[in-house]
């Protein structure tokens, strides 16, 4: 009798399937450590006005090139490992965290 294993459930086969998973990985760490780490830290030292908002920004590069990797993994390289679309997710995520700056910018400009 032969099994059968999903390809959902396997791990990535290609590269580029690898590289979302380890860009949606890097994500979720410096997401972690923003939340638990950088913004419990109340004093007013001028290193968290330089050094946040590149790390804001390289935070949410890692996060939308996981998930952009990953799509391109499974258009291309028919990549159907849960994990490649874990890290799709995690893309959507930072694109909608992105779309919600924005969108609040644009609402602050007009006055509404």
């Amino acid at each position: 009798m032969k099994t059968i294993s999903s390809h959902f459930i396997d791990k990535p086969h290609t590269k580029l399937g690898w590289w979302s998973v380890w860009l949606g990985v890097a994500f979720v760490v410096l997401f972690l450590i923003n939340v638990a780490v950088l913004s419990l830290i109340t004093d007013d030292a001028s290193w968290r006005q330089m050094i946040l908002p590149f790390y804001g920004i390289f935070m949410l590069i890692c996060g939308l090139a996981g998930g952009i990797v990953g799509l391109i993994a499974t258009i291309r390289k028919h990549e159907r490992s849960s994990l490649v679309w874990l890290a799709i997710l995690i893309g959507l995520f930072v694109l909608f965290l992105v779309l919600n700056e924005l969108l609040q910018l644009v609402a602050f400009l007009i006055g509404a």
